[in-house]
């Protein structure tokens, strides 16, 4: 695709990026054919196609940024399916990101928008204060839940993602290391994240309970916070990058001084850009070079796991959690693992090596809806995409679903009746932890 970007634009290094990436863009249409949005909203603009000509329009001032063209860019879930599917291998999240940034700098949108945008920002990078929120929207949610119907539609969505009780706080994370058990085969650093944190402390419980019983000793550097992708994605450089620069700082003393084989991140949607500070600090001379070392051993924490080993003792311990048939489980690819990071062989083996039966779920593909903040912002179409998931689900008849994500398990537990697990939690269980919650009225455990 040819491109007429001018030379002032082209200053900008990002701009420079995006114009090699429309370049190699040969408008043949096969992403539109995995785009979650382009079948339910219809439009030739709803797909990335469209989303691409139209990015290109705006890098080249031939089109004004107005409400029209901010909506098509705000409906993309930055799924990244195209990305799989592009034959001509397209980077589209080398033009999504800095659009939307150019977006938050040049557009600005209604006022009621706005609050939401910032909101969410001063909110959810913040376990303090998102538990402050969540625990009142947990004492008011009888209430409100009666006048659901009466409430404005994005108010009623995030509504629906309120808990009706919080679990308690994790008392695992608040230890700064954990030694292995038995011989020490690693050393790793655990991100325990923001909404994670509160929403499923479970998670973390659980990670670092299967970490270090396949012999990591696990450090959570003190300082390290949220990595900012859910404020990242809306565009908001302002409020982002300082969380990622206040975590690179943190590993990478660490990596000096007691050395890191890895950093493992179980949420997936926060590995993709932790995977890709590298890439947004390129042109800073200050982070260039110890982002691009984090990037560089940055796991998903079934891609370490695969990698490093369960010993074989371990996983001969899930031979007595069922006396019945194994544990129908449907595995969800996250966009974020299986689009972004290319991860998908792994948590599947795993499962299965810890005597699991894995359920392929159909048109496994496509996005389930949460995409970071995409629930809370179009609650419409994620409701759309989450209820289609919950019915795919619903097709292979499993026990539970397993995923490595959080706002997956949260959007999918919403549509479905179905017990929502992350992958670590059945194999912490799988290896001598205690029975996930979720699966409490099954048979079966220790």
């Amino acid at each position: 695709m040819q491109t007429a970007i001018s030379e002032q634009r082209l200053t900008d290094p990002e701009v420079r990026i995006a114009e090699g990436v429309l370049r190699a863009c040969v408008h043949c249409g096969f992403c539109n054919a995995t785009c979650p949005t382009y079948p339910i909203l219809g439009s030739e603009l709803e797909g990335p196609r469209g989303r691409i000509y139209l990015m290109k329009a705006l890098l080249e001032d031939r089109i004004p940024l107005n409400a029209k063209t901010v909506a098509h860019l705000d409906h993309c879930l930055s799924c990244f399916a195209c990305e799989t599917t592009c034959p001509s291998g397209v980077r589209y999240s080398r033009l999504i990101d800095p659009a939307r940034a150019l977006i938050e700098r040049s557009y600005r949108r209604p006022l009621l928008e706005r609050l939401r945008r910032k909101g969410l920002a001063l909110l959810l990078p913040y376990p303090a204060r998102f538990r402050a929120l969540l625990r009142l929207g947990t004492l008011a949610k009888p209430l409100l839940a009666l006048a659901a119907p009466l409430l404005p539609r994005a108010l009623g969505g995030a509504l629906a993602l309120v808990p009706w009780r919080l679990p308690a706080r994790s008392a695992l994370t608040a230890r700064p290391l954990h030694p292995a058990q038995g011989a020490r085969r690693a050393r790793v650093a655990l991100l325990t994240g923001c909404a994670q944190q509160v929403l499923g402390p479970h998670i973390n419980d659980a990670t670092l309970r299967l970490l270090t019983r396949i012999g990591c000793e696990v450090a959570l550097p003190a300082g390290v916070g949220c990595c900012g992708a859910l404020v990242f994605h809306m565009g908001n450089r302002a409020d982002s990058l300082p969380h990622m620069r206040a975590n690179i700082d943190r590993w990478h003393e660490e990596m000096r001084r007691g050395g890191l084989d890895a950093i493992v991140i179980n949420t997936s949607g926060c590995g993709t850009v932790v995977k890709d500070y590298g890439h947004i600090f390129q042109d800073d001379p200050l982070y260039r070079d110890k982002a691009a070392q984090v990037s560089a051993i940055v796991k998903d924490v079934a891609e370490w796991v695969h990698a490093l080993g369960v010993p074989p003792a371990l996983l001969r311990a899930a031979e007595g959690l069922s006396p019945g048939p194994p544990l129908r489980v449907a595995y969800h690819d996250a966009c974020s693992l299986q689009h972004a990071q290319r991860v998908r062989a792994a948590p599947r083996e795993l499962l299965k090596a810890a005597g699991f039966t894995v359920l392929e779920v159909p048109q496994a593909h496509l996005c389930c809806g949460s995409a970071g903040t995409y629930n809370l912002l179009q609650p419409t179409i994620a409701g759309e995409l989450g209820r289609q998931k919950a019915q795919a689900i619903a097709q292979v008849a499993p026990q539970a679903v397993a995923a490595g994500n959080i706002g997956c398990m949260e959007q999918i537990a919403q549509h479905s009746g179905v017990p929502v697990l992350h992958t670590v939690e059945l194999l912490d269980w799988a290896t001598g932890g205690p029975k996930p919650a979720a699966l409490a009225g099954l048979p079966g455990g220790h």
